[in-house]
């Protein structure tokens, strides 16, 4: 059952939002929540298919920054739609650098358009999601999603990396047995374009990918030329 959250400190508005869902897709769960507290243990609880937020709740003006951060770190790549008072000429950019899918801004929005955009975010995350399933039963270990370049999953579990970090991972194993040279890998680093840069993310690939699996030595260093990923991983080993 696909279910939502919809989190928004002002009760019409909270209504209103949850009301054109149910009118649009009356088969979907929503669950309704006003303050960041209840909010962060609902998320903490459940697993929402989609997450509608706003900045600001209550005294918090920032409170819905905060709720993006620990949704990314549990489970990252889960859709959320931020739905705000706050200038969208200023916040989208913010909001798209923390991985919100979209910002609507109030007042400025009708119901068709709210709907619209709700239903294509619905549409590319189940999209998304049958790709990483097929992904995963062809893989059988990594399940990457090369389009969106999140929520990794390595043997089943989920591996928490950076934005960057996922790119550079995305690179290695689409070309998995091939050397990829640092001057490659430089195309999906936005800044900091050098070597010990490039060395720095790749550790922090092998501590994520040893945190759900210590035996991963699934990527090679190549000395002075860059990284492979290995056409065969070693067996898992299990944790003590």
């Amino acid at each position: 059952m696909t279910r939502v959250a919809v989190i928004e400190d002002d009760l019409p508005t909270s209504n209103q939002l949850a009301g054109w869902i149910r009118a649009a897709r009356p088969d979907l769960t929503i669950d309704q929540w006003f303050d960041r507290d209840s909010a962060e243990a609902a998320l903490e609880r459940e697993d929402y298919d989609v997450v509608l937020l706003d900045i600001e709740l209550g005294h918090e003006r920032h409170a819905g920054v905060a709720l993006i951060n620990a949704i990314n770190k549990r489970r990252a790549g889960v859709p959320v739609l931020v739905v705000s008072a706050m200038p969208a000429a200023i916040y989208r950019s913010i909001m798209k650098a923390l991985d919100a899918w979209d910002y609507l801004q109030k007042t400025t929005f009708e119901e068709a358009d709210f709907i619209e955009t709700f239903l294509e975010i619905l549409r590319v995350a189940r999209e998304r999601g049958g790709r990483e399933e097929k992904a995963a039963a062809q893989a059988g270990e990594l399940a990457l999603d090369p389009l969106w370049q999140r929520t990794p999953t390595w043997r089943g579990e989920r591996i928490n990396l950076p934005l960057t970090a996922q790119r550079i991972l995305a690179t290695l194993y689409q070309r998995k047995g091939e050397v990829v040279s640092y001057e490659e890998l430089f195309d999906v680093v936005k800044s900091g374009r050098n070597r010990d840069n490039v060395r720095k993310h790749v550790s922090t690939i092998r501590d994520a990918f040893r945190e759900a699996d210590p035996g991963f030595e699934a990527i090679e260093n190549v000395p002075m030329r860059g990284f492979r990923w290995a056409d065969a991983a070693p067996a898992r080993k299990t944790k003590p």
